[in-house]
């Protein structure tokens, strides 16, 4: 097996683990998502996106991007075999989880008047703010927990600790959908993050450490080395937030919580059941990538790998979202939220984009360039921002579809060139090649759809998802050898028997 083939074959591998995840989380999003849209409709739902999307910035702001710079570290200490620097390096990173957290439950507490006033022009919802201010700490502490089990490469643990805290959130915060209504969505946050919480913490506390010592002047020199690393991070991640948070309010006050619902719940199929690439590349293309930083050629060949592989997985999924999107959207949530299914047309183009454009991106976190990284998507937010405004006022649901497609079609040139300039980064013929044939499918598909009446368009969509999906095997046999793997299985098993 040549290095490039066992290269794609170790894409593969994490892409499959966790998809595979991810497949299930999804599952339970899906049953979730139903149940919520069926007891709180539009309005429900929006109200929820604000709250959670509310906390979710205050929480940007004080985790100082300790979920990405830590796992550095403790990857580092697992690394050197050494016991006492993993035991030491853990239990800081248990310290600042703690400090982080408080802080941002306190500063919400504090804020709560406020936060209520801005998210939904009253003091109405000061004590839900309040209230929910404990899932910041929780959420904090379960991603000191996740920080061990990636840093020490324990990923089936993750992967127990994700799917748990999914399968018990479901079980146990649909009751109170059903007993409060309305009311129950703040007891619910609050339970999904106690849970997720505990399942952190028990599949962590399966992983045998050393009991040490550490000084807090060690704590505090060695946790400041992570949270200046991760400050950038950190403070990208709130913009984004930020713009998303701004985005909502505008709708909010243009359109009603209602509408807000419907943005939510359209982004959400995009962002959730299209995130299996994207969850393969933040857990493994990121360390990967940093491993071959030092070497503009590896790196890019890292690159291009990744995005192609990304593109094949993805571009059969997009092309089933714009055939049955209609019906996604009466299971996933009810027909009441149908008419998003325009938005989501042009926004699931856009994915195109986002795959190519993350998969670039990766460089300046892998080259620690935080600074370059940080300018890069403050810049991206600000036009982000404008077209998300321009396309709701304009276009309404639809609008933002197509701010989607153009927002993440600019970023794509935006980190092509920067990474051009700054590492002699360049996109292999392959990568073109799979991305103008896939495109061109999906953009037919996208035709198809619009100017076909049912059920020609599910009839000649379907012949397109075809042949997508065909493209995409023969390209991925060539890269991983499907067609070999496949024989080699059904050898073994025929000689067991």
């Amino acid at each position: 097996m040549s290095e490039k083939q066992n290269s794609y074959r170790q894409i593969m591998k994490a892409t499959s683990l966790f998809g595979g995840v991810q497949l299930f989380t999804i599952i339970i999003a899906i049953i979730r998502a139903k149940f919520i849209a069926i007891l709180l409709g539009p309005a429900g739902m929006g109200i929820a996106g604000l709250l959670n999307s509310t906390t979710g910035l205050i929480t940007s702001l004080t985790n100082f991007g300790l979920g990405t710079s830590a796992v550095k570290n403790v990857a580092a200490a697992n690394g050197s075999g050494n016991e006492s620097r993993i035991a030491v390096i853990t239990t800081i990173v248990k310290r600042w989880v703690w400090v982080t957290g408080l802080l941002g439950m306190i500063i919400t507490i504090v804020i709560a008047p406020l936060l209520s006033r801005l998210t939904f022009g009253n003091s109405d919802y000061t004590f839900s703010f309040i209230a929910i201010s404990v899932s910041l700490l929780l959420t904090q502490l379960s991603s000191g927990q996740m920080i061990i089990l990636q840093g020490m490469r324990k990923l089936q643990y993750l992967a127990k600790a994700s799917l748990t805290g999914s399968v018990l959130g479901l079980l146990l915060t649909m009751p109170l959908y059903f007993w409060l209504g309305i009311e129950g969505i703040v007891p619910a946050i609050i339970v999904t993050s106690l849970i997720t919480f505990f399942g952190a913490l028990y599949f962590s506390g399966k992983i045998k450490l050393e009991k040490v010592k550490v000084s807090k002047a060690r704590t505090v020199a060695e946790g400041k080395e992570m949270l200046t690393m991760g400050f950038m991070i950190s403070i990208s991640g709130m913009i984004a937030l930020g713009v998303s948070y701004i985005v909502q309010i505008f709708i909010s006050r243009t359109g009603g919580v209602a509408q807000v619902g419907l943005y939510n719940s359209g982004f959400s199929i995009i962002n959730t059941y299209v995130a299996m690439v994207f969850t393969a590349m933040a857990t493994d293309y990121y360390p990967r990538l940093a491993a071959n930083a030092h070497d503009n050629q590896l790196s890019r060949e890292t690159i291009n790998q990744q995005a192609e592989i990304a593109l094949l997985i993805l571009a059969p999924i997009i092309m089933v979202f714009l055939i049955f999107i209609r019906w996604v959207i009466i299971i996933l949530y009810t027909d009441k939220f149908l008419e998003i299914d325009e938005m989501i047309h042009w926004a699931i183009l856009g994915v195109f984009f986002k795959a190519a454009s993350w998969s670039i991106a990766f460089i300046f976190l892998a080259k620690g360039a935080s600074k370059l990284f940080f300018w890069n998507e403050l810049f991206a937010c600000i036009y982000l921002l404008i077209l998300n405004i321009l396309g709701y006022k304009y276009g309404g649901l639809s609008g933002l579809g197509i701010s989607f497609i153009a927002g993440y079609f600019f970023y794509l040139l935006q980190v092509f060139f920067i990474a051009k300039r700054n590492y002699e980064f360049a996109l292999n013929k392959e990568f073109y090649y799979i991305f103008c044939v896939q495109f061109f499918l999906c953009v037919v598909c996208f035709l198809i759809v619009k100017l076909l009446e049912s059920p020609w368009s599910y009839l000649m969509g379907s012949l397109m998802l075809v042949v997508s999906v065909a493209f995409s095997f023969i390209q991925l046999n060539k890269r991983i050898g499907i067609s070999g793997l496949l024989k080699g299985m059904f050898n073994k098993k025929f000689k067991k028997k």
